[in-house]
């Protein structure tokens, strides 16, 4: 009878920390991300809506029956970061603007979250370009993640991006020497 107690207690305890212990996460295909092309890509108007993934070493966006390709391995430098935009714009947006005592102005106190993701690379003449895109929050970062692991490279010393910018400031100077 103790036995069986044992083997029950055991088992639970086990049981209980299996559950607490999270599961390894394994490498899954990156899904396409709805983004917005805001510039820089060629073929593709700005302000265009589609999808971004990562397939066969190249940064591949859909719009439409367009599409444009960049080789990652010739991306210089991909950033990341979080930004807001109006929630209310366009025709609504422009109309409420003529509420009487500010009422429209109320209007554009309203946004939504979203990421950047800003790429800097050389096309297959050497020449320089830039790309911007905005996404839901989160889409930027997993991009991200995904090129650094197909072979971008990233300008920014360190992942935060604080890098040290050297001062005149002679105090400064003392305390290192």
């Amino acid at each position: 009878m103790k036995d069986k107690g044992a083997i029950i207690f055991a088992s639970s305890a086990l049981l209980f920390a299996g559950l607490l212990i999270p599961p390894a996460k394994a490498q899954q295909t990156p899904v396409p991300v709805k983004a917005v092309h805001l510039i820089g890509l060629t073929k593709v108007k700005d302000n265009a809506k589609g999808t971004l993934s990562i397939e066969q070493g190249q940064l591949h966006f859909v719009h439409g029956k367009e599409s444009s390709d960049v080789s990652v391995i010739s991306i210089l430098d991909v950033v990341s970061g979080t930004d807001s935009q109006k929630a209310v714009g366009k025709t609504v947006g422009t109309i409420s603007m003529a509420a009487p005592y500010g009422g429209g102005r109320f209007l554009s106190l309203f946004r939504k979250k979203i990421d950047t993701l800003t790429i800097q690379y050389h096309d297959a003449d050497g020449s320089l370009h830039g790309l911007i895109f905005t996404m839901a929050p989160g889409g930027a970062d997993s991009i991200k993640k995904e090129l650094v692991a197909q072979g971008a490279h990233l300008a920014t010393a360190t992942e935060s991006g604080s890098t040290k910018v050297p001062t005149n400031n002679p105090t400064e100077k003392e305390q290192k020497q």
